[in-house]
């Protein structure tokens, strides 16, 4: 029987060969399969899937035969899991659901350790004024407090 710790030695070994990918989670399902999900800053390429797929192949041999084996990239409009796809996704935009389940949406400005800072705009009446006006307004979040996190596709 493979154990998700198995797999997980043996990916990282992989991606130690590979540089800048990151492994982002593997599932292991009561009915016999495996999804693998890395990730890189540029985007993961097929080739790089069939490889580390090919290299499990290798490396667990015939106990790998009861398996459904499935490597591929993080989902685009997907949650982060890991740390890295935030450092990936700074200056990109981002939509943050807190822990009381709000929306924030804001460009992702800064990462450090388990925090990370999104900025948004607001409206806010200036001292004096009567009408409001857009002011940008940094929020820190962490990542082990927050709903959900994932980039924003941007079509304009």
């Amino acid at each position: 029987m493979i154990t998700k710790e198995q797999v997980k030695t043996l990916v990282e070994e992989w991606l130690q060969q590979k540089g800048d990918y990151f492994l982002v989670d593997i599932e292991m399902s009561d009915d016999d399969r495996i999804v693998i999900e890395i990730d890189h800053a540029d985007g993961v390429w097929i080739e790089d899937c069939a490889e580390l797929s090919r290299f499990l192949q290798e490396q667990l041999g015939d106990e790998l035969g009861d398996y459904e084996l499935e490597v591929g990239s993080a989902g685009l409009g997907q949650p982060f899991k890991v740390a890295q796809q935030y450092v990936n996704h700074i200056g990109d935009n981002v939509e943050v659901v807190d822990a009381s389940g709000k929306k924030i949406s804001g460009v992702l400005k800064q990462v450090d350790g388990r925090l990370f800072t999104v900025s948004t705009q607001e409206k806010q009446i200036p001292e004096g004024k009567k009408r409001p006006v857009k002011v940008d307004v940094d929020k820190q979040f962490s990542m082990d407090e927050v709903k959900s996190t994932k980039y924003v596709l941007n079509f304009k």
